[in-house]
């Protein structure tokens, strides 16, 4: 199912190489791979609204308004609503490089993308489009309920100085709250279901998908030698 999602994303999709970086078959695959595996077992459209995928050498900048003014600022990456999504590919390359440090660049700007396909970047993703209205209701307001409380609680985590499994990132604002709650999700799994059970589920049911799971088979599988 991976595979099949690969071939799609990286026929519909661009790369562009910027600062002189030359678009390989391996940058391709590790970004689209990530990306995709965001979308198992999910009714998708493969980010129907995102053409292109910008990749930097490193990290770079770009312009920000911040209280009236204009200035740089420095990015490994950046999702725009209706793409394009900015990768530097050090930060992509290291975020596979330790698939448990729960930093992962690629999770982080497609979920953001996940976010936008309703318009907005609000840390809310389209969470249903079948079943009976109520049904649908009650879905938004269990996920409206669970991550408002989770947000609350990194913020003032962040606030006083406290650690979490979550980054303190995620702290910014909602948003940034669902994109770090999905790094964490898929590089963290199991902190994060022991410290919290109720936003894990929530991203579980969201993301079909157990990764906690998948970690305790990979190391309880034996070798067919046996050992």
């Amino acid at each position: 199912e991976l595979e099949g999602h690969i071939q799609v994303f990286l026929a519909e999709k661009v790369f562009e190489g910027c600062d002189g970086l030359v678009i390989t078959d391996e940058i391709r695959l590790v970004i689209a791979a990530q990306a995709c595996l965001l979308l198992l077992h999910r009714n998708t459209d493969y980010y129907p609204d995102l053409k292109s995928i910008l990749v930097y050498p490193s990290t770079y900048f770009s312009r920000v308004t911040e209280e009236d003014e204009e200035q740089k600022a420095a990015f490994a990456g950046q999702s725009w609503l209706r793409g394009p999504v900015i990768l530097a590919w050090d930060a992509v390359h290291g975020g596979v490089s330790d698939m448990s440090d729960g930093q992962n660049m690629v999770f982080h700007e497609f979920a953001h993308q996940l976010d936008e396909e309703d318009g907005q970047a609000d840390g809310v993703p389209v969470l249903s489009a079948k079943g009976a209205l109520p049904e649908r209701l009650s879905r938004y307001q269990s996920w409206a309920k669970i991550l408002s409380k989770e947000f609350e609680q990194i913020r003032r985590a962040s606030e006083e100085g406290r650690e979490s499994v979550l980054d303190k990132y995620g702290a910014t604002n909602p948003a940034e709250f669902f994109a770090v709650a999905t790094e964490c999700f898929f590089e963290k799994p199991r902190p994060l279901r022991q410290k919290h059970p109720e936003l894990y589920d929530e991203l579980k049911r969201f993301y079909q998908q157990d990764p906690a799971e998948w970690r305790l088979q990979f190391r309880s599988t034996p070798s067919e030698s046996g050992q």
